[in-house]
């Protein structure tokens, strides 16, 4: 589980609630007609603006937000380099077994092409284009995040004109007015609320895991590249360092050092 997505919403929750409550008469912000108008109208304007298809599985792409984890980069770059170890001992025929036992398909299909014999520029566009369609399907599924993002404050503003448009019609009982204006800006209170502390925050979650998995899909295509061109697996190494922060380097040589242990 992403402990970050789950700590930051529960924490905007929590302390938004937890202000409202120490203001006082937290009642005042609990308003039936006003969530039917923000949340009915920002789901509706969101399934119009979306596939039907990618809505159905909009309950994939909130798990992954919750649950995806970051790729194991140091772990990648150990593999691969044990993977040209093997290759210059003993050939590209003998990674077949390993590309059959790889739980990432992705790295799995690529190791076979090699092992196959496919030519090298042949592997790289079938591989650049399995990471240039995967990063598009994420980038969709972002959208509707985006799009619930957009449209919340926009329903929170509408749902205020119609508090307007109602506290007007009783003009004639000034008494009204107060309480009237209250509840007419509880919409926008609503629409702002669920953009910035749910919609847009997992937006920007699911780019930062698509980032993730295409930088680490981009390792593996450099790493296969450079066994089925017969490097060194220090050059492949060196090759694959460059895609991990320096923290993330200094721990590698630092396993490297200990023998694997950490």
């Amino acid at each position: 589980m992403d402990l970050a997505t789950v700590i930051g919403i529960s924490l905007a929750f929590i302390l938004v609630v937890g202000g409202i409550v120490a203001g006082g008469d937290a009642g005042a912000f609990v308003n039936f007609p006003a969530l039917l108008i923000v949340i009915g109208g920002s789901m509706g304007a969101t399934i119009i603006s979306n596939p039907l298809e990618r809505i159905l599985n909009i309950g994939k792409v909130v798990r992954r937000a919750f649950f995806a984890s970051s790729p194991d980069l140091i772990g990648l770059v150990q593999t691969m380099v044990s993977f040209a170890e093997k290759a210059r001992r003993e050939g590209l025929l003998a990674l077949e077994d390993d590309a059959a036992e790889l739980d990432d398909v992705f790295l799995g299909k690529s190791i076979q092409l090699v092992v196959d014999g496919t030519d090298p520029e042949l592997v790289k566009s079938i591989l650049d284009t399995e990471i240039g369609l995967l990063e598009e399907r994420h980038v969709q599924n972002k959208k509707i995040f985006d799009s619930l993002g957009e449209l919340a404050p926009a329903f929170g503003m509408l749902g205020t004109l119609i508090g307007l448009i109602q506290m007007l019609r009783n003009l004639e009982d000034p008494d009204a007015l107060g309480p009237g204006m209250a509840v007419a800006l509880i919409t926008t209170f609503y629409g702002s609320f669920l953009a910035n502390a749910f919609a847009i925050p997992l937006a920007r979650k699911l780019g930062a895991r698509t980032s993730e998995e295409v930088l680490s899909r981009e390792l593996m295509v450099e790493g296969v590249l450079a066994i089925q061109a017969g490097e060194n697996p220090r050059i492949v190494e060196e090759k694959l360092k460059v895609f991990l922060p320096p923290v993330q380097r200094q721990v590698l040589e630092e396993q490297k050092n200990t023998g694997g242990e950490e």
